[in-house]
C-alpha cells in the first residue's frame, strides 16, 4: 500500500517534471531563433544554431529511425545537445533577453495560427478522402 503510494506520487513528479521540461525547450527554442537574428551573436553560434535547427528538421537522421532504439536515440540525445551547447555559445545578456522576449511571447496564444492550420489539415482530410473516392468509384 506505501509502496503504491509512493510509485504514485514519483509518477505525478516526474509527469510535471516533464512538462516543465518541455516547455523550458520549447522557449529555449524560440529563444535560439531570436538569438540567431540577433547581431550581437558570434557567427559560429549562428553557424551551429543554423545545424542544429536544419538537423531537427531534416527528414535524414544520422542513425535511420526505422533501426530499433537507436534510431530515435539519436533525436533524443543530439538534439537536446547541439541546444544545449547552442545555448552556451550565446552571450548571456542576449540569451537573457532572448529568454525573455520568448517567455513573453509563450504566454500570448496566437489563435490564429491554430485557426489557419486546423483549416489547413481540414483541407488535407478533404482532399486525401476526396482522391480515395474518386479511386473507389
Amino acid at each position: 500500500m506505501i509502496l503504491a503510494k509512493l510509485m504514485k506520487v514519483i509518477r505525478v513528479i516526474s509527469v510535471s517534471s516533464l512538462r516543465e521540461k518541455a516547455k523550458q525547450l520549447k522557449i529555449d527554442v524560440y529563444a535560439l531563433y531570436l538569438a540567431y537574428k540577433d547581431p550581437r551573436v558570434p557567427w559560429h553560434a549562428k553557424i551551429f544554431i543554423a545545424l542544429i535547427v536544419g538537423y531537427a528538421l531534416s527528414p535524414i537522421d544520422l542513425i535511420p529511425d526505422f533501426i530499433p532504439v537507436l534510431g530515435y536515440l539519436d533525436d533524443l540525445i543530439i538534439i537536446p545537445a547541439g541546444i544545449s551547447l547552442s545555448l552556451k555559445m550565446i552571450p548571456k545578456e542576449v540569451l537573457e533577453e532572448c529568454r525573455d522576449r520568448a517567455e513573453s511571447v509563450e504566454k500570448t496564444k496566437n489563435w490564429t495560427a491554430a485557426f489557419i492550420i486546423i483549416l489547413i489539415w481540414l483541407l488535407l482530410v478533404y482532399l486525401f478522402l476526396r482522391f480515395i473516392l474518386r479511386i473507389i468509384s
